[in-house]
């Protein structure tokens, strides 16, 4: 019956500025439910939002009638990227100008556009979709799909000088998901043991090999990899205060100055 309740209401499509607090029992009814929670341990064989867990387990203080959502409810909220979308901002009396492209297979054709004049290059792979399928194709897994593409960006002959900034994120949900499966499901060849240092250091080398530019003025690559989790709010705010200076430093670096 409270799956009916849910699915019901699913359905009807209905855009409530809060979740009827007889859905959300229901929810929470399900989410206890031992066979629920068996099929959620096998939550990589389908297509889960990786939030999932945590608004289920918040269930008591989301259907709350004074409930606002917290910093981190709003951030993981999770919203595909279709077509281009700019955001301006200042950091460090630095303006900054980003353009978020869509990783979608569909979207890729769209980027062509934007490549021009780009100070530097953000590409952002999930660290704990290692054990995942494509979700256009689920016969190549999500991992490799994310390596090769960010290979072909690396040497991209637009990005020949331009600042390549890698953020291998997730890293919370890598090291939970390694207590039940091994990166050797992506990576077959991988012989290591089954430990969160390891298994990182290798995830890492393999992208840090993609880029096969050759070192521009003497100075090393500009590749710059940061092991991230975006909803770590003060993590992140270092790791973008340290982005800020080398791009900084990059432009001086062509310019000759540096």
């Amino acid at each position: 019956k409270d799956a009916e309740l849910v699915f019901a209401h699913i359905q009807l499509e209905a855009n409530h500025e809060r979740l009827p607090a007889n859905i959300g029992k229901a929810m929470q009814a399900l989410w206890n439910d031992n066979g629920v929670q068996a099929c959620f341990l096998r939550a990589r064989e389908y297509y889960l939002n990786d939030s999932a867990a945590y608004y289920l387990n918040s269930l008591d203080r989301l259907i709350q009638s004074d409930y606002i959502p917290t910093q981190q409810d709003v951030l993981r909220t999770r919203v595909k990227t279709t077509g281009i979308v700019e955001t301006t901002f200042t950091l460090k009396n630095h303006r900054f100008r980003v353009v978020d492209v869509g990783g979608q297979r569909s979207e890729r054709k769209k980027w062509i556009h934007c490549f021009e004049d780009v100070t530097a290059v953000i590409f952002v792979s999930a660290l704990s979709e290692y054990d995942l399928a494509s979700v256009e194709d689920d016969s190549i897994n999500r991992m490799q799909e994310s390596l090769q593409l960010f290979k072909s960006i690396c040497n991209n002959r637009f990005f020949r000088q331009t600042g390549m900034i890698l953020f291998l994120n997730k890293k919370d949900l890598f090291a939970e998901k390694l207590r039940f499966s091994s990166i050797h499901t992506c990576f077959s060849e991988y012989t290591g043991p089954n430990t969160y240092e390891s298994s990182l250091h290798y995830i890492q080398e393999q992208f840090e090999k993609m880029d096969l530019r050759d070192n521009h003025n003497g100075h090393e690559r500009d590749l710059y990899t940061h092991i991230t989790c975006a909803t770590d709010t003060e993590t992140m705010q270092f790791v973008f205060a340290a982005i800020s200076d080398m791009i900084v430093q990059t432009n001086l670096i062509h310019a000759g100055i540096f």
